[in-house]
């Protein structure tokens, strides 16, 4: 089982993605791991795995706090998603795959923006203005 995951990571690094770290659970620590992340020139975001006899430090556990921090906003939302029932998707073929994965998602975000509405926040709004809006204003002047 081991071996699969590690295929896994392997296969979702992408050295054309802008980002730089690599976020993930202490499923995935290792020394062979970190080493590979070193040398692709990433970001080491993987939390620490306590040992047998050998438990994190206080500065490993404040590291993972904080990684899990921004992990937790990630996981929100395929909580959120297994909790509409998409833990198992029972679909043959990768179109009808992505299809009801797709759709999965838009009801989440629209389960999501009905929660926002109803407790008025503003979904839309945003702090810094827009690329188009920047552009439009540098052309009017």
């Amino acid at each position: 089982m081991r071996t699969i995951y590690k295929t896994l990571v392997d296969s979702v690094l992408d050295m054309s993605n802008t980002g730089k770290a690599v976020d993930a659970d202490k499923g995935y620590d290792s020394a062979q791991r970190r080493e590979q992340l070193k040398a692709l020139g990433l970001k080491d975001g993987i939390q620490r795995k306590a040992h047998k006899n050998k438990p994190l430090s206080d500065c490993q556990h404040k590291r993972n706090q904080r990684i899990a921090k921004t992990r937790a906003k990630v996981e929100h939302v395929f909580a959120g998603i297994r909790h509409m029932g998409g833990k198992h998707i029972r679909t043959i073929g990768m179109v009808r795959t992505a299809v009801a994965m797709t759709m999965m998602a838009t009801c989440y975000n629209l389960k999501r923006l009905a929660s926002f509405l109803h407790r008025g926040v503003d979904a839309f709004y945003k702090t810094k203005p827009s690329k188009m809006q920047v552009r439009l204003q540098a052309a009017k002047a």
